[in-house]
């Protein structure tokens, strides 16, 4: 006897909802792990880097997106709510997380973060226009500057390596301005320095010294010294000559490094995954920015002494 045509087609719903759950049945009751990448702000360097890791997480049998964020302290604070499961942040940041310092202090310490892999160096640098006559950390005493937006990452860089020439903000005039609005400022003249922590190089200065000669101020060696006993993850660097336009001197400073960091939520087996997939593919990585390009396996455990490590990450960089 023929069915009518509605029953014929409940049944075969029906029959397609239980094939699907009958092969669901056959994969082991195994649950296919999300990856959301945090990165930072669309025009920066963590988003095309970040975007570059979850193609080459996708193509390695993973399921990974990237997200523009807010960058750093926006990027902990979605590790810790478990909102991602992977972000690139500044290793400063990340210490000042682990042990409730700075902009954590009030909430304190956070517990569930895990180091995966240091990248590549953000550089702290302090641009004046040749015209100012400043040559020095030294000479900022009395001068206007913009110090990094309130609360920043980069602003707490400023901060200690102004304290480590014995400069407090008592001794210049702070401005609390993001670089980009530094950036305007120096152009302007309306501050006499402002500082950027970003990888070199910076498309803010890029964008001053089209316009006007420029001078980064080096970080001499007794204050890198200082710096590096006190806050452990800052490394020396020097920024080459050529750099950006009509700079011809190797100048000497710090850097902090943007490193991979992920919660709990990735355990040592898709730790070890993922890690190896990034490491095998570091020429993909590396055509997303130029920041890139210092990516290797050699320092990849570098700057990272102060949180716990994801026990696959290290299997797979040792």
């Amino acid at each position: 006897m023929r069915m009518p045509k509605l029953f014929r087609g409940i049944v075969t719903v029906v029959c397609a909802v239980a094939l699907a759950i009958g092969i669901a049945g056959c994969g082991g009751g195994e649950k296919e792990q999300f990856i959301n990448i945090a990165t930072g702000g669309t025009a920066g360097t963590y988003y095309p880097i970040g975007g570059a890791i979850a193609e080459v997480l996708n193509k390695s049998g993973m399921n990974a997106s990237a997200q523009s964020t807010g960058a750093s302290v926006a990027n902990i604070n979605m590790l810790k709510d478990k909102q991602v499961e992977l972000a690139i942040v500044q290793n400063d940041i990340t210490y000042y997380a682990v042990n409730g310092q700075e902009m954590f202090k009030e909430g304190g310490k956070i517990e569930n973060l895990f180091g995966i892999a240091s990248l590549y160096p953000e550089t702290c640098q302090f641009v004046v226009r040749e015209d100012s006559g400043i040559k020095s950390i030294n000479d900022l005493r009395g001068k206007r500057v913009a110090v990094g937006a309130a609360g920043s990452g980069a602003e707490a860089n400023a901060r200690q390596i102004l304290e480590a020439y014995g400069i407090t903000y008592e001794d210049v005039e702070e401005q609390f301005l993001s670089f980009a609005e530094g950036a305007y400022a120096i152009k302007d003249s309306t501050v006499d320095a402002a500082f950027v922590t970003a990888g070199y190089p910076t498309a803010s200065v890029q964008d001053v010294a089209s316009q006007n000669k420029i001078r980064l101020l080096p970080v001499g060696d007794e204050q890198i010294q200082k710096l590096a006993e006190k806050y452990p993850f800052y490394t020396k660097t020097v920024v080459p000559a050529g750099t950006y336009q009509g700079f011809d001197e190797d100048v000497q400073t710090v850097s902090v490094m943007a490193i991979l960091v992920a919660n709990d939520k990735i355990d040592a087996a898709l730790g070890e995954k993922l890690t190896k997939a990034i490491f095998d593919n570091l020429d993909k990585i590396a055509a997303a920015h130029s920041a890139a390009k210092s990516i290797n396996k050699e320092t990849a455990l570098e700057a990272l002494d102060f949180i716990k490590m994801n026990e696959g990450a290290v299997k797979v960089l040792k």
